[in-house]
């Protein structure tokens, strides 16, 4: 017979009890949709996630000067450039602590810090450490030369400068003995709390006007993820070629341990739940097709008296069971895609399905009409004439 042949006693096969191929078509769809699912679903939840996990600096280090070796190390001023040259490095930024106190007004104490650190700023710095503005404005090339200030959240709190009103005077703070005019404030910063208690100025104007040595205290880096390990390696050695071991860089952040334990936790559940679903769609098509063999003693008898060979009683069984497991399977991913997609709009989750899940999808469904059909074509191809006609 030839293959259009085949394809027509299959159809006709699953033509014949519309019911029973429908039935059985939905429990291999419901496999097939299950595996896109718990693909599905998981893979946009872990999207999520992952989203979460990278707003904790999984691609972040910092580099600062060992306090505790003699002579006392410094950073040179250079650095910052140098650490850009490092391939995988995508931004790096710096502070520098100018070892002076802030002020409210020149009637409070000198001596009187607050708590509060002021520091020499680069204008990369906010894109670096994944900070922005509440109010106000950031320092900028004109800026940054003159007595102009941002504060960090918790320095706005303690010096009473929770808000900047347009129209109304700009307020002032004190620096050493130099009043610095308030531009701006900082939302709080997650990842660099040291820069909510700060005090930020311009990098030229902190020289000019506090006596900056332009030596930085603190590098802030990102890097390509995957790079991290090994940026960190030679972090030191890039920025104190001298003296490395005076350079202590951060260890990658537990965001990161966090987040590829939860790759590996995720994939390990979906290679579980997927192998699940199709087993049980598999067993269902065989089921179906070994009920469909007993029911259709009948038909393999006069088929085998008329000339059919056992060849072609497999072919036809078998083409059975596979057109019946790709419409479940069609239907299947379908289904499964829909629901995915309806789940992760209502959770507003990024929406995630894995391309080789939906081809998987088909391509299994065919493989299990294969594996599911075997058994049931064989013995329909053992029945001799006289034994399926005795049914009759």
């Amino acid at each position: 017979m030839s293959p259009l042949d085949l394809l027509g006693l299959g159809v006709l096969g699953l033509r014949t009890r519309p019911a029973r191929a429908a039935l059985s078509g939905l429990g291999i769809a419901i496999g097939i949709a299950t595996m896109l699912v718990v693909t599905g679903i998981p893979a946009s939840s872990q999207a999520a996630l992952v989203e979460e996990l990278d707003a904790l600096g999984t691609n972040a280090l910092q580099a600062v000067a060992r306090p505790d070796v003699d002579p006392p190390a410094r950073l040179p001023e250079s650095a910052v450039e140098m650490v850009r040259r490092i391939g995988p490095v995508t931004a790096a930024s710096a502070v520098a602590n100018t070892h002076t106190f802030v002020r409210r007004n020149d009637r409070t104490d000198p001596a009187d810090g607050l708590g509060l650190t002021v520091l020499a700023t680069r204008l990369d710095l906010l894109p670096t450490i994944d900070a922005r503005v509440r109010a106000g404005r950031w320092l900028t090339p004109a800026t940054e030369r003159f007595p102009a200030v941002v504060l960090g959240s918790v320095a706005a709190t303690r010096l009473g400068l929770t808000e900047l009103v347009a129209g109304a005077p700009t307020p002032q703070v004190m620096i050493a003995d130099t009043k610095f005019t308030v531009v701006g404030i900082l939302a709080t910063t997650p990842l660099s709390p040291d820069i909510d208690r700060s005090v930020l100025v311009g990098w030229p104007a902190a020289k000019a006007q506090l006596g900056f040595d332009g030596s930085p205290t603190v590098l802030y880096v990102q890097c390509d993820e995957p790079e991290l390990e090994a940026v960190r390696a030679v972090l030191a050695e890039t920025v104190s070629p001298e003296r490395p071991g005076a350079v202590v860089v951060t260890r990658p952040s537990d965001a990161l341990a966090a987040k590829r334990a939860t790759e590996n936790s995720f994939s390990v559940l979906f290679l579980a739940l997927a192998g699940v679903a199709l087993v049980v769609g598999g067993i269902g098509v065989a089921n179906t097709m070994v009920v469909s063999v007993l029911e259709r003693r009948s038909e393999i008898g006069l088929r085998r008296s008329l000339g059919a060979t056992r060849g072609q009683i497999r072919s036809q069984f078998l083409t059975e069971s596979v057109l019946l497991a790709t419409l479940g399977g069609l239907g299947g991913t379908t289904l499964g895609l829909l629901a995915t997609v309806g789940y992760a709009r209502w959770q507003d989750w990024p929406l995630v399905v894995p391309a080789e899940a939906a081809v998987a999808g088909v391509a299994g469904a065919v493989v299990i009409g294969v594996l599911a059909g075997v058994y049931p074509c064989v013995r329909a191809a053992r029945l001799t004439p006289t034994q399926a006609l005795a049914t009759v």
